[in-house]
C-alpha cells in the first residue's frame, strides 16, 4: 500500500521550531495512523559544522547575551543571498536524505531552511513529484521576520496570524497561497484540559499548591535560559498572597540551586520542575506567565488564556520583538527589564486585583477558536497530491 512521506525541515535554535515539527508528525499519527510516514531532520545541524556551529552560538547568546543576536541575525540574513536558488551549505547532505526517502512533502517550520531547499528538491524529484509548504511562527511582521521565511515559489505558506500572513503577502508570497493557521500544539494538549471546577484539585493535590493564591508561571525555554532568582524576591515579599510554579528546561544547574533555595524559604509555596512535558496544564492554573517570547510557549499561554508578562532581562532578541510588538499592541501586555519592573507590575496587581482582570481581559480577547486538524489535513491533502493514495483519516477527538 502506498504511503504519503512527508519531510520535515527544522532545527533546534530554541525549542519552538522542533516543537512544532514534533507537534505536526503526532498528529499526522493521530489522524492518519500509519497511511503517513513523516520524517524529521535537524537539517542545519545534520548537514554541516558550520551550520552546526551558529546553531549553537545561537542558543549560546539566547542564554547569556540576547543583545548580541542583533549582529548574529544580520548575519544569518545573508543566507537569504547564499541559498537564493539552491543550498549551499550541508548540500550533500539534503541531497542524501532527498534520494534515499522521496519525500512527496517538504515542510519547513524554519526560516533558514526554505530558500534553495525548495527550488533543489524540485530540481531532484521534479516539479511533479514534490510539494512544498511553510509553516511560519511568527507573530507580526518587521525587524526580526527573517526574509529566510520567503520563497515566493512556495505551494502553501501558512502563517500564526492575519498580521504575520499579511506581512508574508507583502514580502512576496502570493495571496492565493497564503493562510492563517494559528495552531500547532501537540494533541495531547487539547485533550488534557482542566475545567475550571477542577483547577484548585490540580494545584492542590498535583502541584502541592495553595488555590486560593495568585499564581505566577517562571518559565523558561529548552535551553534553560532564565532570570528566576532576580524575579522570586518580589514573590517572596507577598508570599501570603501569591506562589510559583518554576520551570528549568535542561538547565540542571538553575534546578539544583532552586531546589536549595526553596528548602531556605519555608514561608513561600512553590512548585519546581526541570523540563516539563505538562507545559498546557501548567499554563491552565496559573494566573501570569513571565517567559521571553518565544513564539510555541506564547501560543500555548494564549491558547489557555494565560496572560503574558514579557522577560526583556538583557534585551530583547529580533524574532522576539515580534513576539512582543504583537501582544503589546493587541492586549497591552506587559514587560520587565529589571526586578523592579517585576515588583511593581506583581505589587499592583495584588493591591487592585480589578487591574489584573482587566488586563486580563484584553489579553483573552486576542484569542481565536480554531479546529487543529485543519492545518493537518490540509498539508496531508496537499502532499497526497502526488501519489494519490487512500487515507483512512480518524476521528478527533478519538472515539472511546
Amino acid at each position: 500500500m502506498s504511503k504519503v512521506r512527508i519531510l520535515v525541515l527544522t532545527s533546534s535554535t530554541g525549542g519552538g521550531h522542533d516543537a512544532r515539527a514534533e507537534a505536526f508528525a503526532e498528529w499526522c499519527f493521530e489522524l492518519y495512523r500509519h497511511d503517513v510516514d513523516v520524517r524529521i531532520e535537524q537539517m542545519l545541524e545534520e548537514s554541516s559544522v558550520i551550520a552546526r556551529s551558529g546553531v549553537n552560538l545561537y542558543n549560546w547568546i539566547q542564554k547569556k547575551s540576547p543583545w548580541m543576536h542583533k549582529i548574529f541575525y544580520t548575519l544569518v540574513e545573508g543566507l537569504s543571498f547564499l541559498n537564493r536558488s539552491t543550498v549551499t551549505l550541508g548540500r550533500r547532505y539534503y541531497l542524501e536524505v532527498l534520494e534515499r526517502y522521496r519525500p512527496h512533502l517538504i515542510l519547513s517550520v524554519h526560516d533558514c531552511l526554505n530558500r534553495g531547499y525548495f527550488q533543489l528538491a524540485r530540481q531532484v524529484l521534479g516539479s511533479e513529484n514534490v510539494r512544498t509548504a511553510t509553516y511560519c511562527g511568527e507573530f507580526s511582521g518587521g525587524w526580526g521576520y527573517s526574509r529566510n521565511w520567503i520563497e515566493p515559489t512556495v505551494d502553501r505558506y501558512f502563517s500564526r496570524t492575519p498580521t504575520a500572513g499579511d506581512y508574508a503577502v507583502k514580502k512576496g508570497i502570493p495571496r492565493e497561497r497564503a493562510r492563517v493557521r494559528g495552531l500547532l500544539m501537540r494533541p495531547r494538549a487539547h485533550l488534557e484540559t482542566i475545567a475550571e471546577g477542577e483547577r484548585a484539585h490540580y494545584l492542590e493535590h498535583q502541584l502541592g499548591l495553595r488555590s486560593d493564591r495568585f499564581t505566577v508561571f517562571l518559565a523558561t525555554g529548552g535551553n534553560g535560559a532564565n532570570n528566576h532568582f532576580e524575579l522570586l524576591p518580589a514573590l517572596v515579599r507577598h508570599a501570603d498572597k501569591c506562589q510559583a510554579i518554576v520551570i528549568c528546561g535542561r538547565n540542571k544547574q538553575a534546578y539544583n540551586e532552586l531546589i536549595h533555595w526553596r528548602a531556605n524559604h519555608p514561608e513561600f509555596q512553590c512548585h519546581i520542575e526541570g523540563y516539563s512535558e505538562i507545559m498546557h496544564l501548567l499554563l491552565q492554573v496559573s494566573d501570569v506567565i513571565v517567559t521571553r517570547g518565544g513564539t510555541t510557549t506564547c501560543a500555548k499561554a494564549l491558547a489557555f488564556g494565560c496572560p503574558i508578562i514579557f522577560n526583556a532581562f538583557g534585551g530583547i532578541m529580533p524574532q522576539e520583538q515580534l513576539t512582543w510588538k504583537f501582544f503589546r499592541n493587541g492586549a497591552g501586555s506587559l514587560k520587565v527589564e529589571w526586578p523592579a519592573d517585576f515588583s511593581e507590575i506583581i505589587s499592583g496587581w495584588l493591591r487592585n486585583p480589578a487591574t489584573y482582570e482587566a488586563d486580563r481581559r484584553k489579553f483573552l480577547a486576542l484569542r481565536q477558536d480554531e479546529d487543529p486538524t485543519q492545518l493537518i489535513d490540509e498539508l496531508v491533502l496537499l502532499a497526497n497530491e502526488v501519489p494519490r493514495a487512500e487515507l483512512q483519516r480518524q476521528p478527533f477527538p478519538p472515539e472511546r
